[in-house]
């Protein structure tokens, strides 16, 4: 009898159920959508209610797709967006809106913690990361100064990888993995901790936060109503899942120290494994791995691929249409590329800050803009400067973690949404100076997280091995020596005039127009 395994993985706008077999190779997959909410300067969530009938459509499509008997998968796991929060009532009932992680209503209170001398003597040693506006702490206290009778609505706080398999199973949970990036757990006793909790002010909510359980481990199973509801099989056992950037890094087979990891979506995701955590002021994140010993090492933003999709869907309507119109094969990000092609990388000096869902600039309210457009500047030049963007992007990212351990070397393994552009795949490689690996996926996320359901149903012994067996590397980019120097020109000129921008930000911010 044939085993399978399903992965779930909610991001940003778009829900995915995707069905490997047990040597990872994706048998159907099947994405549905729900609609981003911005009902004011910062915010961005979405409807729960919607949300849980589109996990529930994803999952039909892909078993109609797959068409297997669902009682052969032996495993389901979940994963989503770190961050954000998803907050659920008694009896199942819904509070607010889902917040999404490129929320950044709570970025002042943020300000103040972090200016806070005692943060880094109570927060920083026992988190191992810097806290940020979607995190949860930094909601839930946003919540209590301005939705206060949100409180007492709330039976359990949630992610939403906790979310969905609740909605599964009907347990309660709080996975590791996910928990370790939320600025809520100790990274030394993997457990909430009082005094981190008593420094955000939101030491209450500790009585809304479900027991932590691990990623391999199941933690329920699939009740008779989701199974009239989805045709997934009563009973098939529900890993507790993976944190989004966990599953990004297993799919890329990230089992090693001294490897780099990039994954590139929404968020640019750049990581390797240690075995070693320090107090770094300035790294990102520093998160559990389900690899016994390692802990994840994690520079992100919300700076990556997406910032094309925001660029078309803004100013390429017209030539969307205009394909469309003329019945053109070729997609509009295809078509995308073809205009960077058009422009060797010595022929323009137009730089874009890939900041238009956040930054790493350093700066909380850093936003997006283009530097250097004149009025000779192409259309073309315009989508390079976006895909040059984003990698750069990606290189600052990296330089912190070069910083932290100089021994990263050799191929980078990539995946994400740029592997689709060989344009922009030699653009890292020129950038980075390194092959590129590239990583045989269309979901990240769901074949990550399908190894922890792997492992939770003994097909595997160890997500080394899960890894071992399911990851495949497709081919690999080399880097074009003789653009070397001119990247190195034009990437310094966009950390020149990030630092100029630091001025212009503050004052946007600061002014109030009347």
């Amino acid at each position: 009898m044939a085993k399978y395994l399903m992965g779930i993985d909610n991001g940003g706008t778009s829900s995915k159920a995707a069905i490997y077999d047990i040597n990872g190779n994706e048998v159907a997959k099947h994405t549905t959508y729900t609609q981003m909410l911005t009902p004011h300067q910062y915010w961005t969530e979405r409807d729960m209610n919607e949300l849980k009938q589109v996990n529930y459509e994803a999952i039909r499509g892909a078993l109609k797709k797959a068409a297997i008997d669902p009682r052969d998968i032996v495993g389901i796991s979940c994963t989503g967006h770190g961050n954000g929060l998803y907050l659920m009532g008694h009896n199942g009932s819904v509070v607010r809106n889902g917040i999404i992680s490129t929320d950044n209503r709570a970025h002042k209170i943020v300000d103040k913690w972090l200016a806070d001398p005692a943060y880094e003597t109570i927060v920083r040693p026992r988190t191992f990361q810097t806290v940020w506006s979607s995190q949860p702490v930094s909601l839930l206290k946003w919540l209590d100064e301005n939705e206060p009778d949100v409180y007492d609505q709330t039976e359990y706080v949630f992610m939403i990888t906790d979310l969905v398999r609740y909605w599964l199973t009907g347990q309660a949970g709080f996975e590791l993995s996910n928990a370790s990036g939320t600025s809520m757990i100790n990274q030394h006793t993997e457990d909430y901790d009082e005094q981190v909790f008593d420094f955000f002010g939101i030491d209450h909510w500790l009585k809304k936060m479900p027991k932590l359980v691990k990623s391999d481990k199941e933690c329920g199973q699939i009740t008779d109503e989701v199974a009239k509801e989805t045709g997934l099989a009563a009973g098939t056992p529900v890993a507790g899942g993976l944190f989004d950037i966990t599953a990004s890094a297993l799919s890329t087979g990230l089992v090693a120290g001294n490897n780099l990891s990039i994954v590139t979506g929404t968020w640019s995701i750049n990581q390797y494994i240690s075995k070693e955590i320090k107090v770094i002021k300035d790294l990102f994140m520093t998160s559990d791995y389900p690899i016994d010993g390692y802990h994840l090492i994690t520079e992100a933003s919300p700076t990556s691929g997406s910032n094309l999709t925001w660029f078309i869907n803004t100013f390429m309507k017209p030539v969307k249409a205009r394909l469309k119109k003329e019945g053109n094969q070729v997609s509009i990000y295809d078509y995308c590329s073809g205009l960077v092609n058009e422009v060797e990388p010595a022929d323009s000096k137009l730089i874009f800050f890939p900041f238009i869902f956040g930054s790493n600039a350093g700066v909380a309210n850093a936003t997006a803009g283009f530097v250097g457009a004149t009025k000779g500047t192409s259309l073309a030049e315009f989508v390079r400067a976006v895909y040059e963007g984003v990698v750069f992007a990606h290189m600052a990212h990296c330089e912190k973690l070069d910083n932290i351990n100089p021994n990263i070397d050799g191929p980078i393994r990539i995946a994400g949404g740029i592997t689709n552009s060989e344009i922009w795949l030699q653009i890292f490689a020129d950038v980075f100076q390194r092959p590129l690996e590239l990583v045989d996926v269309s979901e990240n996320g769901a074949l990550g997280t399908s190894m922890a359901a792997a492992v939770m149903s003994g097909v595997y012994p160890d997500f080394a091995t899960a890894a071992d067996k399911m990851v495949k590397i497709s081919r690999t980019v080399q880097p074009n020596p003789d653009n070397a120097k001119i990247y190195q020109q034009k990437y310094a000129l966009y950390k020149k005039e990030l630092q100029h921008m630091q001025g212009a930000w503050e004052t946007l911010e600061d002014t109030e127009l009347v």
